[in-house]
């Protein structure tokens, strides 16, 4: 065997010793991915997200996907004729929007089932109004009513730990039911963290169209690695995130206060993503954990490393 070809094999297999301590402690502990971005409406980014969380499974994690899917319901309300409405810059669901929405989201959750399934894993697609696994009231925006907009009380766990224990990969559509059995859409964000916290997850992860959390948004050098909830507190009063980050960031320090170990934002863009960040000791998105958890990547290997 030529030396070359010789050192290939040998960087693959120290790849796989670098993913041993990390498939080791999550081993059997439940893994959250809210899936959404562009990562969905490009198929072979979608084929890479899709077999990372196969692998997941396949190594002995129990992920569950919680995806979105906003562009396609975009899209299909220009194709039928809908006029968007806004309400404080949120799009305003009336009953007719609201089922076009299920219909469209329906559709997204049944082919990631099957390309799950291609790769030779069970996948059971659910929206949150079977078995009642998300409830929800009525949600507002500054005291306006934005229609069927969902914001979530409770969360049947039950339903998500039966099929879990039944070797099933849950995939979730955003979509529940109040008290009086209305259907209503739920930003996809928030459905992942209620259902992290729900399970006693030990990671979440947010697939989205940036790399993560910047010190400072304007210098693309300045990405984070891993983040305490006192310093992501901190970036916030200081003003330093900004637009969609915000409500993301503030999910995520939610879910680590309600118990889930540690929440990745990562760029759902970049081919196997999910394996990078969670496999390797420094990854490629921002890590968020509690004050008090054990940093993988400490500032003194940081400074080593640049």
């Amino acid at each position: 065997m030529e030396e070359k070809e010789m050192q290939k094999i040998l960087q693959k297999a120290e790849v796989l010793i670098e993913a041993l301590p990390y498939i080791q402690r999550f081993n059997r502990k439940i893994i959250v991915v809210k899936y959404g971005g562009s990562a969905m409406v490009d198929d072979e980014l979608k084929r890479n997200v899709i077999e990372d969380v196969t692998l997941l499974k396949l190594v002995g994690f129990k992920p569950i996907i919680v995806h979105g899917g906003g562009k396609e319901i975009s899209k299909w309300v220009g194709k039928v004729g809908m006029e968007p409405e806004f309400v404080n810059g949120l799009r305003k669901t009336d009953a007719p929007t609201m089922e076009l929405a299920e219909m469209v989201l329906g559709r997204v959750n049944k082919s990631l089932v099957q390309l799950v399934q291609q790769l030779g894993v069970n996948a059971i697609g659910i929206s949150g109004k079977d078995g009642g696994l998300l409830k929800v009231e009525k949600k507002y925006s500054k005291g306006q009513d934005i229609g069927y907009v969902g914001e979530i009380k409770e969360v049947n766990a039950k339903v998500l730990y039966d099929l879990l224990e039944k070797d099933f990969l849950p995939i979730v559509c955003p979509v529940g039911m109040d008290d009086t059995f209305e259907t209503y859409n739920i930003n996809a964000d928030d459905a992942a963290c209620a259902i992290a916290r729900a399970v006693n997850a030990e990671k979440l992860a947010f697939l989205t169209d940036v790399k993560g959390v910047y010190q400072d948004p304007e210098d693309k050098t300045s990405l984070i690695s891993e983040l305490s909830v006192s310093e992501a507190h901190k970036l916030i009063e200081d003003g330093n995130i900004g637009g969609g980050m915000l409500p993301k960031l503030n999910n995520c320090i939610e879910a680590i206060e309600d118990g889930v170990s540690r929440v990745h934002i990562l760029d759902g863009r970049i081919p196997h993503c999910l394996l990078l960040e969670i496999f390797t000791n420094k990854g490629i998105g921002t890590a968020i954990l509690g004050d008090h958890e054990e940093r993988f990547f400490t500032a003194a290997e940081m400074e080593k490393e640049n």
